[in-house]
């Protein structure tokens, strides 16, 4: 079946009121971005309309792998060179109080895990080893793993495992999300789909649309790429073999077991970059092929493949999430591009745009501030 696992979840009823009139702000993204950002706008008394050309979670939110972690696209050591030290602190310390605010307001979609980053070689090895040491010189919660469990054992080169991390039933979660934010009055308007930002009757419009963002403003376009991500779900096996999610080869595998025993996987996106960089929600041969291989691999059996999809998530040039107004255009916002480290920093970038547009911006939020990429794209076009 080519449909998320996640999405196919009974939707909880959300009773919805209609704003009359002119919105304060109009979020245009129904998944965990618009949902956070909308909530915390209408609970502080702002007048939401929220618009979702599908359903809430359809997009990404609800189609990833229910991955629940901490930090951002780079690993923590190549965070630390690319944005120094202490801002690289920072913005860790952030997803970990967000994987905490996750813990508090999303009930039984999240289970707090922790999960396991696994070396596919020596090579992975040594950075893994480097990550290790930088966590824990900076104060973070790691565990190094020499000695693996089956199926792990012989196949990969040490892991270190991540206490603070979870996993995520994303779509329950971020259906969960939506009705809190219409609890504290946003008014979410599923099925439509916004062409133009002047169909917008709002003073002030945020973009949440991560890597479906096309179309709505060209300078983000050139700047927010869209990405395809294929997962896989199995039946439910018949012994449980992974306790939390793992990962390797740089996150281009991934794999994590439900709680009914469902293996899901993910991945291989390396097998064909050119392809996969791509706003089609199809899944291919070539990936599925290595995604069935993988099950095959860790579950040493041949189990029923359930539900097969692809979701679509937005990566930037340095792999971080563009959050604040976008350069240019009074009014608008954006916050997307989180290379594929969402469910956390997608929280987090939702309630941080919020807090900017009530004028009150946390420090965090000058660490993704759109203008060093959209300035320097719109200098390369002129």
């Amino acid at each position: 079946m080519t449909s998320s696992y996640w999405l196919a979840a009974e939707r909880p009823r959300v009773d919805v009121r209609p704003l009359d009139g002119r919105a304060d702000v109009a979020v245009v993204g129904g998944g965990v971005t618009g949902c956070a950002c909308a909530r915390v706008l209408a609970a502080s008394g702002l007048r939401v309309r929220l618009h979702e050309a599908r359903q809430i979670a359809s997009g990404a939110s609800g189609r990833n792998g229910g991955f629940a972690l901490r930090g951002g696209a780079p690993a923590y050591e190549a965070a630390r060179a690319q944005l120094g030290r202490d801002q690289a602190r920072a913005l860790w310390q952030l997803t970990e109080r967000y994987l905490d605010r996750l813990a508090e307001l999303a009930g039984d979609a999240f289970r707090r895990t922790g999960s396991l980053r696994l070396a596919a070689n020596a090579g992975e090895r040594a950075e893994l080893e480097a990550e290790y040491e930088a966590l824990r010189e900076d104060g973070f919660a790691a565990e190094w793993r020499d000695e693996l469990p089956e199926p792990l054992a012989g196949r990969y080169h040490g892991a270190t495992f991540h206490p603070p991390d979870g996993s995520l039933q994303p779509a329950r979660w971020v259906r969960r999300l939506a009705g809190l934010a219409a609890a504290a009055g946003a008014e979410l308007r599923e099925g439509q789909r916004i062409e133009s930002l002047d169909e917008l009757e709002a003073d002030q419009v945020v973009i949440a649309t991560d890597g479906y963002t096309h179309g709505l403003v060209p300078e983000l376009d050139a700047v927010v790429l869209p990405t395809r991500g294929q997962v896989v779900v199995t039946a439910p096996l018949e012994r449980r073999l992974f306790p939390c999610p793992h990962y390797a080869r740089h996150g281009f595998d991934y794999w994590q077991q439900t709680p009914d025993g469902r293996l899901v996987a993910g991945g291989f996106r390396d097998k064909a970059l050119d392809e996969e960089q791509t706003a089609e929600e199809t899944t291919t041969p070539l990936i599925q092929e290595h995604l069935e291989h993988l099950v095959r691999e860790l579950t040493g059996a041949e189990p029923r493949i359930e539900h097969r999809w692809a979701g679509i998530f937005g990566t930037t040039k340095d792999r971080m999430p563009l959050v604040g107004p976008v350069p240019g255009r009074d009014g608008v916002w954006v916050s997307a591009g989180y290379s594929g480290h969402g469910n956390i920093m997608g929280l987090a970038c939702g309630e941080l745009v919020a807090q900017a547009i009530l004028g009150e911006p946390a420090p965090e939020f000058e660490f993704f501030d759109p203008g060093r990429a959209i300035g320097s794209s719109l200098n390369a076009n002129g």
